[in-house]
């Protein structure tokens, strides 16, 4: 089976950056699966074409019935990432036009993209009977005068899942945000990958090995779309468990604190006071370890074994990620 390089660089994106369990490429629903919410998806299918009609004299299904929306679709990757705070599904689409993103005119670029979210959005309530996930167009290269008139049709398709009752998150990802929230992700992710299937990584592994520069800045920079992601740096994408795992631990053993401060991080208050931790950031791996509040894999700290606590959120009521950011900023 052929996998574009698209397909195989976001397949190891939701793999190590997303932490998704479950990744395929080029999905495609069966003809044979039942349909869910098949009324539902029908008022979806009918709101949405009559509102870009309305705004934008866009004709975005042309005279496609939403059985055939369905039968045609495919994505280029599809995860599923299953944590305690519930499932996650992302539905992905990626192209790489060398001279910029081009479905003919500007008109027809922005208008297919707007209609491969919005039928992502479909499939996901048809065959997985969801009503919220990350609907993601991916592009390296989009010429601004599309990026333009295509952020008010974005915002549009995230108001249209709203009003209908879904939880819908439709994003696009291009030039300079593609290189700080893809790239850069999966080269920080990279160590430890061994997986040949992953080709876009183990591509990567390769050239890294020569020392070739990999971070020289580009041209452009995308005009609005890094106004729809939370941060502008590299560690945007990662969940916050990921970022404790991966950089804070390096941190700590790299010598980022001193020892007055590693004895601090063993005690709760100046935990909860830095990290927003309810309990000390480490503890003596050989001591009593409450193993559901702290990570297995000990750390080592100027020759002295430790467990890093697990017990990170960042939900509205608790969010640890702002202060975990603040410090791993200040080293």
């Amino acid at each position: 089976m052929k996998i574009e390089m698209g397909e195989s660089l976001f397949y190891s994106w939701l793999r190590h950056v997303k932490e998704c369990q479950i990744v395929q490429t080029n999905w495609k629903p069966s003809p044979s699966w039942e349909v869910h919410n098949e009324e539902a998806l029908q008022t979806l299918k009918d709101v949405t074409d009559v509102f870009f009609r309305d705004k934008y004299d866009f004709a975005i299904y042309k005279t496609n019935s939403l059985s055939q929306l369905l039968q045609q679709a495919e994505l280029d990757t599809l995860g599923i990432c299953e944590s305690r705070d519930g499932s996650t599904v992302y539905a992905i689409d990626v192209a790489f036009h060398e001279a910029g993103l081009n479905y003919g005119s500007k008109q027809e670029t922005v208008m297919k993209l707007a209609m491969k979210l919005i039928r992502a959005a479909m499939c996901l309530i048809a065959f997985f009977d969801v009503r919220d996930g990350e609907l993601i167009f991916a592009s390296p290269k989009i010429n601004n005068a599309v990026i333009e008139d295509l952020n008010p049709c974005i915002d549009d398709v995230n108001r249209l899942f709203e009003m209908n009752g879904y939880n819908f998150k439709a994003r696009v990802i291009a030039n300079e945000d593609f290189k700080e929230h893809v790239l850069k992700p999966i080269i920080l992710a990279s160590n430890g990958v061994a997986d040949t299937s992953e080709l876009f990584m183990r591509g990567y592994q390769l050239v890294s090995m020569f020392g070739f520069d990999d971070d020289k800045p580009t041209k452009q920079r995308t005009a609005g779309v890094s106004q729809r992601v939370e941060a502008t740096d590299s560690l945007a994408e990662f969940k916050i468990g990921k970022i404790a795992q991966t950089f804070l631990r390096k941190a700590l053993e790299d010598g980022k604190a001193d020892d007055n401060e590693i004895a601090l991080m063993q005690t709760r208050d100046y935990s909860k006071d830095t990290f927003g931790l309810d309990f000390p950031l480490l503890v003596p791996a050989d001591g009593d370890v409450d193993s559901v509040r702290y990570y297995a894999t000990p750390l080592f700290i100027r020759g002295v074994q430790f467990r890093l606590c697990s017990q990170w959120f960042e939900v509205s009521a608790n969010n640890d990620r702002p202060q975990l950011l603040a410090w791993l900023n200040s080293k």
